[in-house]
């Protein structure tokens, strides 16, 4: 019986949004001292215990038995994990997941940093020899071995969708993916990809078409297309994302994590973060601050 892989655990000097590619492994949990984010949609399956992420700026749990998925360019960090955890996670380039057009109802809370998870555990059993496959599959590196895998990964998340509460959107916009053709979808990842890098700077919907040589009105039109909000409204729940993770993990002040979030006015930043949080950042910290918080960001509080 062929041993089995060593966990592979986070790196935290790795590179900023280095990619991890086509990807599938035994993963040791650990807290993270920073977020990751890379250019990947992730999949975990947990064969037993838990993991608590800070997946953008909230906390999500991902429990055993139950196929979870989230875009990873959103920063995702580990803060805790029950005892006896163990799971796999899979990595799949955005291109390619995009290019499976899969449904839109599945599709777009993940680009906009949603966390999908199976209703049950009734796959869990499949699933682990599942991801099994996929692992000694892709260490071998070989090209038609790595087709059925992307076959497989698409057919299960397909299956996932299927599985979802469906919503009933008019038939323009239910067809709406189908119709952009595999060079728009690289442009949209590219645009994507590009917020999530510089979110935090001053960016304008012009320098983002500029970045993928699109007019801005263009660009504007493919990205909401394919991911059902607006560049702007992308680029702002990234930054809110960010603040919420400063707030609940650092003393800084809320002027300081306004303008470490991207926001380059204060009053802008309060109505964005009510309208998307419904509280403010003050209250925000106090119900969500992590342990060991309290103490140094008491003089935080206050703007």
């Amino acid at each position: 019986m062929a041993a089995k892989p060593m966990p592979y655990s986070f790196d935290p000097d790795r590179p900023d949004f280095a990619p991890y590619g086509l990807t599938c492994v035994h993963w040791q949990p650990s807290p993270m001292r920073r977020p990751d984010h890379h250019n990947e949609v992730e999949l975990n399956f947990l064969e037993s215990g838990s993991v608590t992420y800070l997946l953008g700026g909230a906390k999500t749990t991902v429990q055993a038995g139950k196929l979870s998925v989230f875009w990873a360019a959103i920063p995702h960090q580990i803060i805790d994990f029950g005892a006896g955890t163990a799971y796999f996670v899979a990595t799949i380039p955005l291109q390619y997941f995009l290019q499976w057009r899969l449904p839109e109802h599945f599709v777009q809370p993940l680009m906009q940093g949603g966390l999908v998870s199976e209703p049950s555990a009734v796959r869990a059993a499949s699933d682990a020899h599942l991801f099994a496959d996929w692992e000694g599959d892709l260490v071998r590196r070989i090209p038609d071995l790595e087709k059925s895998v992307l076959l497989e990964m698409q057919a299960r998340l397909l299956r996932l969708a299927l599985n979802l509460p469906a919503q009933s959107p008019s038939r323009a916009r239910r067809h709406r993916i189908s119709q952009i053709t595999d060079a728009g979808l690289n442009k949209v990842e590219q645009m994507a990809c590009f917020i999530a890098r510089n979110y935090t700077e001053k960016l304008t919907v012009q320098q983002i078409g500029e970045c993928v040589n699109l007019h801005p009105n263009y660009a504007m039109n493919l990205f909401q297309k394919t991911f059902g909000t607006t560049l702007i409204n992308y680029l702002t729940q990234h930054r809110i994302s960010h603040a919420q993770r400063l707030l609940a993990t650092t003393d800084q002040s809320i002027t300081e994590v306004a303008f470490a979030s991207g926001f380059h006015s204060l009053s802008r930043f309060n109505d964005a973060f009510r309208r998307s949080c419904g509280c403010a950042p003050r209250e925000y910290r106090r119900t969500h601050l992590l342990a060991g918080q309290g103490e140094r960001s008491s003089r935080a509080a206050g703007p």
